[in-house]
């Protein structure tokens, strides 16, 4: 299809509601409690879909009660979604100093384990459902940086039978999956899915030097495919998608969610309603900023 150019010069105007949250410990990694904060809307929406939100942060820091997490999840709430903001391993924080070329080592543990615990957390959600009244069939799994490499992993790894997402219920797939700034690890130099992906939305800035917008290789084997090759693969194989590309912005899109809450829920909506989409945009957004840490390196995030 062609491209379009989108001009999303517009505030959310969404009234955020305090929403009813509870605390609960959803699987213990050794001695580390590893929780989830689950906000109850005060207007359900009659489907009952549930979003599981991650949070970004490197690998090495941010939190599922940090201000900026809490404000995302009481929005998302105040549209009707029970939320459900979870913690996962964060590796990198305690990880040795490695030259960046050989690093992709640490990367791939870090992925792997915050993949093991969202593919957790989505299981206890489901062992819940009643109670919080959950429809399982509806559940979206959405993040930003690092919290969307993982969504984004989450669903690869299912779609490909991996060892790792081996907690997932049986016959789980994900309702739709929103990525902010992310995209999938691969130990091989092919992107490959054997089942057909949940429809996923990508939003991602063309100048992202963090989280690459097209591909970082780590080895000749090992490479993160950013946004800009997972939309090929998906075009290739008529999988359903939206990318939302900003162009000259880095990875500050990162943190865009409560700026593009209405284009979330119409993707949401529409990929619940059971709608193929292949839907390519280049986008500019008054309501994100740009940022030094945005323009940053990876080199310079990790200071290597």
């Amino acid at each position: 299809m062609m491209k379009k150019t989108l001009f999303f010069l517009f505030l959310t105007t969404a009234t955020v509601l305090v929403a009813g949250q509870t605390t609960h410990t959803y699987l213990m990694r050794d001695t580390l409690a590893l929780q989830m904060d689950v906000y109850q809307p005060q207007n359900p929406r009659p489907d009952r879909a549930c979003v599981v939100y991650l949070f970004g942060g490197g690998f090495v820091t941010g939190a599922r009660n940090d201000s900026a997490t809490v404000h995302t999840c009481r929005l998302l709430s105040s549209r009707g979604y029970v939320v459900a903001a979870i913690d996962y391993r964060l590796y990198l924080r305690h990880a040795p100093q490695l030259p960046l070329l050989q690093s992709y080592k640490l990367f791939d543990t870090a992925i792997s384990q915050a993949t093991e615990d969202c593919a957790a957390a989505i299981a206890y959600l489901c062992r819940h459902a009643d109670e919080w009244r959950i429809d399982t069939s509806r559940i979206v799994l959405a993040g930003c940086s690092a919290g969307a490499i993982t969504v984004l992993q989450t669903d690869y790894s299912r779609a490909n039978g991996l060892p790792v997402v081996a907690a997932l219920p049986q016959g789980f797939r994900p309702a739709a999956v929103v990525s902010y700034s992310g995209g999938i690890f691969c130990r091989n130099s092919a992107l490959h899915y054997a089942q057909t992906p949940a429809p996923t939305c990508m939003f991602h800035g063309t100048c992202d030097r963090i989280v690459s917008y097209k591909r970082f290789r780590g080895s000749l084997r090992m490479s993160l495919f950013g946004s800009a090759k997972l939309v090929k693969e998906f075009k290739k194989k008529g999988y359903s998608h939206w990318i939302l590309r900003y162009e000259d912005y880095g990875h500050e899109v990162a943190a865009a969610l409560p700026s593009t809450i209405d284009e979330f829920c119409a993707f949401v909506d529409a990929s619940l309603r059971g709608c193929h989409m292949a839907y390519d945009a280049t986008c500019t957004n008054s309501a994100i900023q740009h940022t030094k840490w945005g323009q940053m390196t990876l080199i310079q995030l990790y200071g290597r």
